[in-house]
Order: structure tokens, then C-alpha cells, then sequence
């Protein structure tokens, strides 16, 4: 004789397994640490830093027009 299969637990259960693997596909795609996140941010900051040290500072500012 046949088992019997309880259709909504087995549709439950595909349904978590599938949710379950795209929560990993996304955790690989965007998943950083935090310790990544500040990385990345301490890499911006002195990166923006050692720019704005190297402009170059002009007297007419860019609402300004020779006319």
C-alpha cells in the first residue's frame, strides 16, 4: 500500500527549501560583513581627503559668468 503524503506540509516544505536557497544567491550577491562595509568606508573618506587637499581653488564660482 501506498505512503500517504500530507500535500500542504509538502508544499510548505518546498516552498521554505526554495526560499531557503535564495536567501543564499542573495546573501552571495549583496552580503558584505560589517567589517567590509567600514573597510570601504575608511577607504572613501581618505580617498576624498587626499582629493580635496589637490584642488584648485578659482575665484569665480560656477554661478558665475564673464559677460
Amino acid at each position: 500500500m501506498a505512503k500517504v503524503v500530507n500535500l500542504n506540509k509538502f508544499k510548505k516544505r518546498k516552498a521554505k527549501e526554495q526560499r531557503e536557497k535564495q536567501a543564499e544567491i542573495n546573501r552571495r550577491l549583496h552580503g558584505r560583513t560589517k567589517a567590509e562595509r567600514e573597510r570601504d568606508e575608511l577607504q572613501k573618506r581618505k580617498l576624498e581627503q587626499s582629493l580635496a587637499g589637490k584642488r584648485l581653488e578659482t575665484s569665480d564660482g560656477p554661478g558665475e559668468t564673464e559677460g
